[in-house]
């Protein structure tokens, strides 16, 4: 039997296997940045018996909004709109967990009710933002972000726990907090991005605070085996850098063993956001491993054969796909039987209607 086809549990939760839909900003939401019944459609698409699937990173204010569409967790209407999700998923028999996020200095003005983004540090990040235009969704720079009061953070953790209060309220099976990809725990986490000199600066141990706080935080909400935390070793999107990486890194692996996560997924360094640096083995998940004592999702690149090296290592427990699981609805099976994999067509990725996005064929 294939490794990705065996089954895996993580706390009381069963899976029939071990391919998990990445988290994916598609930005499909209707007004308000509500979940709507294109997403539903989206979500219960790719969902099948015994399975994992990660939303949307979801952000938990509208003051803090980095692409025009993507959804949020702060409003009653969001919660409606993200339990018809969950209910759809629910009703194929598979589990979901809500990617909360905070993109910090990823965040435009133009989307977040015209305040000014927040980091660490007034440092800008040189990746654009996706506002509304004249023409619909245009790319546009990001300004250099105000640096946060050391009095403000408290309020930005609670805005994390009160996203998880939300996502418990919509029925979500846990919680995974983007830490990776340059928003704003990561921000914190590397010395890149964070020249700050109280207690959420400085040494590695001082720099994870900020994302150690808002695990707790979440654990607080959902209970151990029902948070995850996602990170990206070396991640260079966002603007991204760190001195030691390898102990920064290993430092925050170690720490979040205190909390019995769900799972520690981690994106492999190949990937720089969703642009291939280059092809070969998995390295982070493997030397992270060694460090993190739960179940390891591994994200970046990965096709069937990939998948299954990582298994059969015993890096991972579980692969997360992405660009395939946009363009097979039923990837899990296609994976199964070996069956050719529809192409994804990256100019529909971001934003739109259901071209690109629910159209996708199931093989036959």
């Amino acid at each position: 039997m294939k490794a990705l086809f065996t089954p895996f549990a993580i706390g009381d939760m069963q899976f029939e296997h071990r391919v998990v839909l990445a988290p994916l900003t598609r930005m499909r939401t209707e007004t308000g940045d509500v979940p709507g019944e294109l997403m539903v459609e989206y979500y219960r698409q790719r969902a099948s018996s015994g399975a994992l699937l990660i939303s949307d990173a979801t952000t938990v204010t509208p003051h803090a909004v980095a692409y025009a569409g993507a959804p949020g967790i702060y409003s009653a209407a969001q919660v409606e709109g993200w339990r018809k999700v969950v209910d759809a998923v629910h009703g194929k028999g598979a589990k979901i967990f809500l990617q909360i996020w905070h993109p910090g200095r990823q965040a435009h003005p133009a989307n977040s009710q015209g305040m000014a983004p927040v980091a660490p540090s007034a440092l800008k990040s040189e990746e654009m933002a996706a506002i509304r235009g004249a023409n619909g969704i245009e790319e546009a720079p990001l300004p250099v972000p105000r640096a946060l009061e050391t009095a403000e953070i408290p309020y930005i953790v609670g805005q994390f726990k009160a996203g998880a209060e939300l996502a418990k309220l919509a029925g979500f099976d846990g919680v995974e907090l983007h830490g990776a990809n340059g928003y704003l725990p990561d921000q914190f986490l590397q010395d890149g991005s964070n020249q700050r000199t109280d207690a959420y600066g400085g040494p590695v141990e001082n720099r994870a605070r900020f994302m150690l706080e808002v695990v707790d935080a979440l654990v607080s909400v959902f209970g151990p085996k029902k948070v995850a935390v996602r990170l990206s070793p070396s991640g260079q999107f966002g603007t991204m850098s760190d001195s030691d990486a390898v102990g920064t890194f290993g430092h925050v692996a170690k720490a979040l063993n205190r909390f019995d996560l769900a799972y520690l997924h981690i994106v492999e360094p190949r990937i720089r956001g969703y642009l291939d640096l280059h092809e070969g083995d998995a390295t982070a998940a493997k030397d992270l491993r060694a460090l993190f004592k739960g179940p390891i999702i591994a994200a970046g690149g990965f096709d069937g054969a990939k998948a299954e090296a990582i298994l059969k290592e015993g890096s991972a427990d579980m692969v997360a796909f992405g660009r395939h699981f946009i363009s097979n609805p039923d990837l899990p099976e296609r994976l199964r039987r070996d069956l050719p994999l529809t192409p994804y067509d990256r100019n529909t990725f971001y934003g739109g209607d259901h071209q690109g996005y629910t159209d996708y064929p199931f093989a036959s």
